[in-house]
C-alpha cells in the first residue's frame, strides 16, 4: 500500500491541538504542496497568508466556525487551539470564477496531506466570517479569502465509521469524535449504474 493512501485512509480533521509551535519551514513546506495542486487553465490564483503571531492568531479565532454539527463542543477550547493558520486567498485578477473552488479545493487537499504526513493536523474551514477577517488581516481588495487551514500537532484522533442512519459526526462519552462515512460498495458503480 503507498504512503500516500496510508495518509488518506488515517487522516481525519483535527480541532484539538497540542500547543507546540509549528516552524516556518514546515509552514513553507505546506504553502508549496497547496501551490503545486492542479490550476484550471493553470491560471494560478491562489495566494496564502501564514499566520502564527500568537496575537493575530487570538483575534482570527473568534471569527471561525467550529463543528456545528457538535457545537460547542467542536470549538476548541482554551490550550488546544491552533498554533498556526493558511488562508487561502484567491487573486481575482488572476481568477477564473467558475474555477476558484476547484482550484482551492485542490491546493487545500494537498495542504491537508502534506500535513498530516508531516503530524500535523488540519481542520480546513470555510464557515467563518469573512468580511471581519479580511478587514483583521488587511487583505487589499484585490484578494478574496476562500478558506482558512487551522493548524498544530493533534490532540485528538477523530474515528472513521461506517455511516448508518446520519451524517453528522458526534462525539462519544469519553470526548471521542466519531465521523460517520459511506461505504465504498454504496458510491461505487463499474461500467453502468445499476
Amino acid at each position: 500500500m503507498s504512503s500516500v493512501y496510508r495518509t488518506i485512509l488515517k487522516r481525519r480533521t483535527i480541532r484539538r491541538f497540542k500547543q507546540i509551535p509549528i516552524s516556518r519551514v514546515i509552514l513553507k513546506k505546506l504553502v508549496n504542496a497547496a501551490r503545486l495542486a492542479p490550476s484550471a487553465a493553470n491560471l494560478q490564483p491562489l495566494e496564502y497568508l501564514v499566520i502564527d503571531n500568537p496575537e493575530i492568531r487570538a483575534n482570527l479565532f473568534p471569527y471561525l466556525k467550529w463543528a456545528n454539527y457538535i457545537a460547542p463542543r467542536g470549538t476548541p477550547p482554551e490550550g488546544k487551539r491552533p498554533v498556526a493558520y493558511i488562508a487561502v486567498l484567491i487573486n481575482q485578477k488572476k481568477e477564473s470564477p467558475a474555477y476558484s473552488a476547484y482550484d482551492a479545493g485542490a491546493a487545500i487537499e494537498n495542504l491537508i496531506l502534506t500535513a498530516w504526513d508531516t503530524g500535523i493536523g488540519v481542520c480546513w474551514i470555510k464557515a467563518l466570517d469573512k468580511a471581519k477577517i479580511s478587514r483583521l488581516l488587511r487583505l487589499p481588495k484585490s484578494l478574496k479569502l476562500d478558506s482558512v487551514a487551522a493548524l498544530g500537532y493533534h490532540a485528538e484522533m477523530p474515528k472513521a465509521e461506517t455511516l448508518t442512519k446520519s451524517i453528522k459526526y458526534w462525539k462519544d462519552s469519553r470526548n471521542k469524535l466519531h465521523v460517520p462515512k459511506r461505504r465504498l460498495c454504496d458510491i461505487i458503480y463499474i461500467n453502468k449504474i445499476k
